[in-house]
């Protein structure tokens, strides 16, 4: 029997551990493969920083690239203020985009896949810019549920329509880069089964799914930058508000 396209996303138990005060801390392949993400983002940046030219080699300049797209990023969409949180964002967008394009590796777990993941960075970024607002603003902070210049009278129903928005963030900035994770691998899976079962014929579902994991390779990037940006906007909103 073919193994099920929703396999590849079981979370088992690869190590026991006693509960901490009811919390089940066991160590899963989840946390295992994240771990690697980790060593693996390290290993890699360590490579193409070991040895800075003033003239680079190719591997500083994608390093390189990358800090300065990010830069860029964070720069233009969160201001000269929101420069300080750079590392932040960049240690986020590194790290959702080597789990992303790890996650094409046949065998590898991509732990982007699970909303249990996506929804604690979400969470985690949502906590963190509504503590930066307060701070930064005090009460005043709650400003940004009223547009500026809107009429007075309208606030009954923006008020409202502004929470909800607000307090909307890290579910869809979670269930976006999870969903386009999953419905990738899920039809990554699919294909590839269909050009097993068709024998010599299945040269045609190979070639699709060639295209597909192209395509696929590019949502994985596309998402990482997504939700780096995101959360660009989100600190400009706290720093700034609207």
């Amino acid at each position: 029997m073919a193994a099920s396209p929703m396999e590849q996303f079981n979370v088992y138990t690869v190590m026991d551990l006693p509960p901490v005060f009811g919390l089940d801390l066991s160590v899963t392949n989840a946390t295992v493969f994240m771990v690697l993400n980790l060593v693996l983002l390290v290993g890699v940046f360590a490579l193409t920083t070991s040895r800075v030219r003033l003239i680079p080699d190719r591997r500083q300049v994608i390093a390189e690239t990358i800090y300065e797209m990010i830069a860029g990023m964070v720069r233009t969409n969160a201001g000269k203020k929101g420069m300080p949180y750079f590392p932040f964002v960049f240690s986020l967008f590194v790290f959702l985009l080597i789990s992303n394009v790890t996650g094409m590796i046949p065998g590898w777990f991509t732990v982007t896949s699970h909303i249990a993941v996506t929804f604690a960075l979400a969470a985690f970024i949502f906590i963190g810019v509504t503590i930066i607002g307060f701070v930064q603003h005090g009460l005043g902070y709650l400003r940004m549920f009223m547009p500026h210049g809107a009429p007075w009278w309208t606030g009954f129903i923006l008020i409202p329509v502004e929470i909800v928005s607000y307090l909307s963030r890290p579910i869809s900035l979670s269930v976006r880069l999870f969903a386009n994770m999953t419905v990738g691998h899920v039809l990554l899976k699919v294909i590839a089964g269909f050009a097993v079962v068709m024998g010599v014929l299945g040269i045609f579902p190979v070639a699709f799914l060639l295209a597909l994991t192209v395509l696929e390779l590019f949502v994985a990037v596309l998402q990482a930058y997504i939700f780096a940006i995101l959360t660009c906007i989100y600190l400009h909103d706290a720093l700034s508000l609207h």
